[in-house]
């Protein structure tokens, strides 16, 4: 391998910092705490599922007994979960350094929120939306503070659907996840835009892990939708270990910038190590993530105290 492949062991000692990763239990989320609290850092993996979280903290733990892991409850497909986490990190005056919005749903039949909203836009976009929000001012706070939002290449395509956004006319399964990783995408390049003029010390950053062997395949599709992400899985996709790297560099590297979007430098970006790829042109779009921005300030109930973009 090239030395100039960024790998897990590159990143820097992250002794005192502190990194809150949704989803942390399995797959990514889980890689991706593995990895920060074997460098130093103390994560708090914001999980739906405290028992899984706690086996998985142990798991952890098991291998390195130095591990600074913390369990808190978070559900982002329900905006009250979403908004108890924030009220207790504020409570707890949480020292919060990186935010990375990994969690994910894929492909479910089609499903509403607690407030009404489609499952895959609600957990994948707007819980992510409102969290980061209400994390903010703690972020504005930190050391070399970060937020990563995790994308997919499914993104590339992908649309919103105004006129339709829950689904209620017509839903297909892959063009609202579609929707939901092309939201991700708009909303982590229209944060960069708003903390730059407002000036802020904290970095907005997008990564994807093109196709990753993780239990996502499993546990949003039924029928044939599983049977084929379980066979990508075990014909195409790439370890998670390997999958993680992207959002990884984003959270850790010295050398990034607000606004990059980093995914697999292998062929149409499905494999490899993690380097800086390209957005959908459509996702570049200001005026559709502005509007994007005011719906979902809207249907959250959550404004961002970064002055608005230009």
């Amino acid at each position: 391998m090239s030395d100039s492949k960024w790998t897990a062991s590159r990143i820097p000692d992250l002794t005192g910092r502190t990194f809150v990763v949704t989803g942390a239990n399995s797959g990514l989320g889980l890689a991706t705490t593995r990895h920060l609290a074997r460098h130093g850092a103390h994560v708090v993996m914001a999980v739906r599922n405290e028992a899984k979280g706690r086996r998985a903290a142990a798991d952890i733990c098991g291998a390195d007994p130095d591990a600074s892991l913390e369990i808190r409850h978070l559900d982002l497909a329900d905006l009250d979960s979403v908004k108890a986490f924030a009220a207790r990190a504020h409570v707890d005056a949480l020292q919060l350094d990186v935010l990375i919005n990994n969690a994910g749903v894929m492909t479910p039949p089609r499903t509403l929120s607690p407030q009404g909203h489609e499952s895959q836009f609600a957990g994948n976009h707007l819980g992510h939306f409102a969290l980061t929000g209400l994390l903010m001012d703690l972020l504005q706070q930190g050391r070399d503070p970060r937020v990563v939002t995790v994308s997919s290449i499914g993104h590339h395509g992908g649309q919103i659907h105004f006129d339709d956004l829950s689904g209620a006319r017509k839903y297909q399964r892959v063009k609202y996840y579609d929707q939901s990783k092309f939201a991700n995408v708009l909303f982590g390049l229209e944060l960069d835009r708003r903390l730059r003029a407002a000036g802020s010390p904290v970095r907005s950053l997008l990564a994807h892990p093109g196709i990753t062997a993780t239990n996502l395949q499993r546990t949003g599709p039924t029928g044939l939708f599983r049977v084929g992400g379980a066979l990508v899985n075990r014909l195409f996709a790439q370890d998670v270990e390997i999958g993680a790297l992207p959002q990884l560099h984003a959270a850790t590297a010295a050398d990034v910038e607000g606004g990059q979007f980093f995914g697999p430098d292998g062929w149409k970006e499905l494999r490899g190590h993690p380097t800086v790829v390209r957005p959908d042109p459509a996702a570049e779009d200001p005026d559709t993530a502005r509007r994007l921005w005011g719906l979902s300030e809207e249907l959250t109930g959550v404004a961002y105290a970064p002055a608005p973009s230009a």
